[in-house]
């Protein structure tokens, strides 16, 4: 199969090297804003490079993968729906809920497939607590705590662009609740700090934010998120219930240290940053899109689970702003939930 790749950033060039090492794969068509940054990618592959996105349209692809700025994502959606192509999109599909759900419609509308790129759903580590939960393991739910923490801020040009810290960064941890535990968010209470680096303010932002999550069946749900987590980068989420609790990303790089005296030692090699710690999942989400182009397995994240996690990262802002709790039902889009 012949796969179109439009933008060849950072993202893209990871997917790119993915595709163009996939068994199933074929060739590779890239094209970017930057023509000469996809053909210099292009031609370290060994892959064609495109002038622009017509062209991959003209010169005939299978499917489409979307890496580019968000902002062009719904368009992008649009465009490969209306050609009839299934495509893998980078979340989310917009920053707005009516950008995403126009381009949701025009996915149904056509009939096509639009697979989100939500890695933590391929990752080890959540998938195993996903079957703890599932199989009663844990035994009644009752708490979870999620964190995403990066290393250093994104530059003033990237944050701009961003959506902000719960659109950008907490959505994954948003998506990965519904997707491990099973239920859906029926109400939020958000905070945010912007004490850091004057960057955040000017573009409306914090660098450091936490919410405080109901689920429909009780269970509580706290996630954090911060820019600016010196010691590396760190992603976990804890499950507590009435019989056991496990961690994910908890091993021997996550950037901790203990104070007790018996505690483990420090990480010698802390991660980085998240294409660093999800590299194998990475590379199994875009395995399982050949999968679905191929017709050989069902879309494993759909757009509606991106519209979902964008409702709640919408109600924390709103709480966030307004000081108050939120209630999903407030947020529009959400008739129709997301199968989980």
């Amino acid at each position: 199969m012949r796969i179109g790749v439009i933008g060849t950033g950072r993202i893209g060039t990871i997917h790119a090297n993915t595709l163009s090492r996939h068994r199933e794969v074929g060739s590779l068509i890239l094209t970017d804003a930057d023509p000469a940054r996809a053909q210099e990618l292009a031609h370290r592959l060994g892959e064609t490079a495109a002038p622009g996105v017509d062209e991959i349209y003209t010169w005939g692809v299978d499917a489409v993968v979307i890496t580019t700025a968000t902002s062009a994502h719904a368009e992008l959606i649009g465009r490969a729906a209306r050609s009839g192509l299934p495509v893998f999109c980078e979340k989310p599909i917009a920053l707005d809920l009516p950008g995403t759900l126009h381009a949701l419609a025009e996915v149904d509308a056509a009939g096509t497939v639009l697979q989100m790129g939500f890695q933590r759903r391929f990752d080890a580590g959540y998938t195993g607590a996903r079957e703890a939960v599932r199989s009663g393991r844990l035994g009644r739910l009752h708490t979870v705590r999620a964190l995403t923490s990066d290393q250093a801020p994104p530059s003033a040009a990237r944050l701009a662009l961003s959506g902000g810290l719960y659109r950008d960064t907490l959505i994954h941890d948003f998506d990965i609740l519904r997707w491990v535990t099973g239920h859906e968010i029926v109400d939020v209470y958000a905070a945010g700090s912007d004490a850091g680096p004057a960057t955040f303010r000017e573009a409306g932002d914090v660098d450091t934010g936490a919410a405080l999550l109901t689920l429909d069946d009780g269970t509580l749900a706290t996630v954090t998120a911060t820019r600016l987590n010196g010691a590396g980068y760190d992603v976990r989420m804890e499950l507590a219930g009435e019989l056991d609790q496990i961690v994910v990303g908890l091993d021997d790089r996550t950037p901790i240290a203990s104070t007790e005296p018996t505690g483990p030692p420090a990480a010698d090699k802390p991660w980085t940053g998240f294409l660093e710690r999800f590299g194998p999942a990475y590379e199994t989400e875009l395995a399982a899109f050949v999968e679905v182009v191929r017709g050989e397995r069902a879309n494993p994240c759909d757009g509606r689970e991106a519209l979902q996690a964008l409702r709640i990262a919408e109600a924390c802002e709103v709480s966030r702003r307004e000081r108050r709790p939120v209630h999903l039902a407030e947020i529009p889009g959400g008739s129709g939930a997301a199968a989980l």
